[in-house]
């Protein structure tokens, strides 16, 4: 089992990282499952739009939703969420199978054992290298939930390349 994490201190960082990370394993032919995460600044500059596009060409969803100006909770819209988990789901069951699956982050919602976290699973039990983001709220739950065989691996887009890389490798022996 291949598993791999990846953090970053900026907002919004890991997101971009993971996003050039699926372009560029992309351009180098593999075939991807997953998610990727596109944060858009919104009017007030404290909040952004959050969109995933599922991979390897899938739609775009917008994950976010708008709670007004004096709303405090977490924006994410659990609906949008799921209709993205169902969408990466099937495509871990497609005829042209992916090679590795890109998780833009594994969130709160993955910390308490939905959204993709099922799909994680199930990836690894056919094999496949996973690769997410994971930030500092919910690092302890991802590292519970991989049981010690998670890596983490720098903040680097060479470094993530090479990791996937020599997962796939690993997976062919």
């Amino acid at each position: 089992m291949k598993l791999a994490y990846v953090k970053t201190e900026e907002r919004g960082a890991t997101d971009l990282l993971m996003t050039q990370l699926a372009e560029r394993l992309k351009a180098r032919g593999l075939r991807l499952a997953g998610i990727v995460q596109t944060n858009t600044e919104c009017y007030d500059s404290r909040l952004c739009d959050m969109d995933v596009q599922i991979l390897p060409e899938g739609e775009t969803v917008r994950i976010s939703q708008s709670l007004g100006p004096g709303a405090r909770g977490c924006r994410l819209n659990p609906e949008a969420l799921e209709l993205a988990v169902e969408q990466v789901t099937r495509g871990l069951q497609s005829a042209d199978q992916p090679q590795l699956m890109i998780v833009n982050k594994f969130g709160k919602h993955e910390a308490s054992g939905r959204g993709l976290r099922p799909v994680i699973a199930e990836a690894l039990s056919l094999g496949l290298p996973v690769i997410s983001g994971v930030n500092a709220l919910n690092e302890d739950a991802f590292r519970e939930f991989s049981d010690g065989v998670a890596e983490e691996v720098p903040a680097d887009l060479d470094q993530l390349e090479a990791w996937a890389f020599g997962a796939l490798d690993a997976c062919e022996d």
